[in-house]
C-alpha cells in the first residue's frame, strides 16, 4: 500500500519558519520524483515546488523561490520542504505527491489533484 505521511506543520508568526517532512512507503520513493503542493482556505491547489529523483533537480513556483527549500533523503524515504520568512499568505495544508514532476504541475495546472497524494499537514501564519 502506497502512504504519504506529512509532518511538521503547526502555527508561526510571519517572518517565521518551518520545516515540513514527508514520509514515503509502498513504492520506490528513490526512483521517482516528488512535489509538494498546498491549498489554502476557500482555494483550489497550488503546486508549490518539485524535485527529481536523484534530488539534483529543483523547482520552485514564484510564489516561495528563495523562501522555501525542497530536498529529500533517499536513505530514509523521506522528502523535505525547509520554508523561511513565512507570510499570512502561506497560510494552507501543505501535501506531498508522487509522480513525474512536469505531469503533476500540470495535473495541478488544470485543477485536478495528483493521483498519488497524502493528507497534508496545517500550516498556518498569523501574528
Amino acid at each position: 500500500e502506497v502512504q504519504l505521511v506529512e509532518s511538521g506543520g503547526g502555527l508561526v508568526q510571519p517572518g517565521g519558519s518551518l520545516r515540513l517532512s514527508c514520509v514515503v512507503s509502498g513504492f520506490a520513493f528513490s526512483s521517482n520524483d516528488m512535489t509538494w503542493v498546498r491549498q489554502a482556505p476557500g482555494k483550489g491547489l497550488e503546486w508549490v515546488s518539485g524535485i527529481n529523483s536523484g534530488g539534483d533537480m529543483k523547482y520552485y513556483a514564484d510564489s516561495v523561490k528563495e523562501r522555501f527549500t525542497i530536498s529529500r533523503d533517499n536513505v530514509k524515504n523521506t522528502l523535505y520542504l525547509q520554508m523561511n520568512n513565512l507570510q499570512t499568505e502561506d497560510t494552507a495544508v501543505y501535501s506531498c505527491a508522487t509522480g513525474d514532476v512536469n505531469e503533476v504541475r500540470r495535473t495541478v495546472m488544470v485543477g485536478l489533484s495528483p493521483a498519488l497524494r497524502g493528507q497534508g499537514t496545517q500550516v498556518t501564519v498569523s501574528s
